[in-house]
């Protein structure tokens, strides 16, 4: 008997022997979950989930010995779908702005802030704990009732109090926190080429680079987000426009590329007087260093106490340009680079619009060649009090106060009071030639000395400065 002809949309025999349900099933959901892709948009402050949705066929007419299993085929990929669909509703499948929701976040409370992450972002996200007050990143993340990741980086160079204030924070919360180390080929490497203090000599920025930014990078590479204790009063010229969420825009995270990590600040807008009242209040164990009078705490050489009326800053990298006082981990955030663009005298100094310091008619504005007459002369009328200064500097402008007030009291004594601005192109001629090394920089000149005598104390209060000014004159 001739074989009969083919009906269209049929399943022959052979076919239905070669079909595998199973198989057939998976390889659909596999063409579901690669049809499910991650999206950056042009701009990288905006994510999203892009879902492309699988079109229904119509399907063809079969035998009836097949339908039965076609259709539980069918169910199971129905429901397959159904439940991928309800995983990725958790996701972002509409784009996320991040400008935008740090603007609706701005006025929200770290607690709120905290819950908004740790909800967004469940498993993909940790806290950055360094052992100071940041701390209460810590207690904030426990009272939103979420579980939460710690990490924190080990540079082997922490004080004794940090380690063991680690061990407490561990206890206290019933946590384990995710320790990052440098590698350690590439620290023997930079240790017997500089030795083990060469920051002191040519700034902390190498040194920073090898035992922090690295295992930092290392770290952020298994994480989609991250919870910092950045605020914007803790730095000068470098954290003041700091968003509470932001595209991380130095880092990247687990899929790689710009875009990829969301760095949260839940703490940007709280004062550090307010982190302490919290912390206080809530009988959270602290780092035993800042009974001693240390504030913002790194690693121990280069951390050191602070003193009474001193922002907290200038305990770290004392040796350095008050601009510089950043290690690397939030570069991205540093308004200065930003401002030196914007620099009205073209140099690169930092002069964004900023009204000048120490203005009185008590203080004599010296110009360059007024300073330079300054210096050549060796037999001066009278003595000179002079402070080296950028406007921009919070250090400076923490002493303006006390430097008008001593301008004021030495009026008429024939003693003058002088300032000059050093920051831009007049920078390398106060390093050379006027002992500049950070702002503020205080020099005594003699009626009967060539060289001026630079006050070598922090202590930048009336009677301090009156007390180096009678042991000259």
């Amino acid at each position: 008997m001739a074989a009969a002809a083919a009906i269209p949309g049929s399943i022959s025999s052979r076919s239905l022997v070669s079909c595998d349900p199973k198989a057939a099933l998976i390889g659909s959901v596999r063409h579901l979950e690669a049809s499910i892709v991650p999206s950056t948009a042009a701009n990288p402050s905006r994510r999203r989930w892009v879902v492309k949705l699988l079109h229904a066929v119509e399907p063809a007419k079969r035998n009836d010995s097949v339908a039965p299993l076609a259709a539980a085929a069918a169910s199971m990929a129905e429901a397959l779908v159904e439940e991928k669909g309800r995983e990725r509703e958790e996701e972002e499948e509409e784009e996320v702005d991040y400008d935008q929701l740090a603007r609706e976040l701005e006025n929200a409370s770290p607690l709120e802030i905290m819950d908004k992450a740790l909800e967004k972002f469940g498993n993909d996200i940790a806290i950055a704990f360094s052992g100071a007050e940041d701390v209460a990143l810590i207690e904030y993340a426990r009272l939103t009732g979420r579980p939460f990741r710690v990490f924190s980086l080990d540079t082997g160079r922490l004080n004794p109090e940090t380690y063991r204030f680690f061990d407490a924070v561990e206890k206290h919360y019933d946590i384990h926190i995710e320790y990052m180390f440098p590698d350690a080929v590439e620290v023997q490497a930079f240790v017997r080429s500089k030795g083990l203090f060469s920051f002191y000599e040519d700034g902390h920025q190498e040194c920073c680079r090898v035992r922090k930014v690295r295992p930092l990078r290392r770290a952020l590479k298994g994480l989609r987000a991250w919870i910092t204790g950045q605020r914007k009063d803790q730095s000068p010229g470098t954290r003041a426009h700091i968003p509470v969420v932001q595209v991380d825009p130095s880092f990247e995270g687990l899929d790689g590329g710009i875009g990829s990590l969301i760095k949260w600040n839940p703490v940007a807008c709280v004062e550090g007087n307010d982190i302490w009242n919290f912390l206080r209040t809530m009988d959270v164990p602290v780092n035993s260093l800042h009974s001693q009078g240390y504030v913002s705490i790194g690693c121990e050489p280069c951390t050191r106490p602070v003193l009474p009326g001193q922002h907290e800053r200038e305990g770290r990298w004392w040796w350095e340009d008050a601009k510089a006082k950043e290690c690397g981990l939030h570069k991205g955030n540093i308004a200065q680079e930003e401002a030196q663009k914007l620099g009205s005298n073209g140099n690169g100094a930092a002069t964004i619009n900023k009204s000048d310091i120490f203005e009185t008619q008590a203080i004599v504005n010296l110009s360059r060649p007024g300073i330079e007459n300054l210096l050549r002369l060796e037999n001066r009328r009278e003595p000179w009090l002079v402070v080296l200064y950028a406007p921009w500097c919070r250090f400076c402008q923490g002493m303006e106060a006390s430097y008008v007030e001593l301008a004021e009291k030495l009026s008429g004594t024939g003693i003058k009071v002088g300032k000059f601005r050093a920051d831009g192109d007049q920078k390398p001629f106060a390093q050379q030639e006027l002992q500049l090394r950070s702002f503020p920089t205080i020099l005594f000149f003699p009626e009967h000395a060539s060289r001026p005598i630079k006050y070598p104390s922090e202590r930048r209060d009336v009677d301090s400065l009156l007390a180096f000014i009678n042991a000259l004159w």
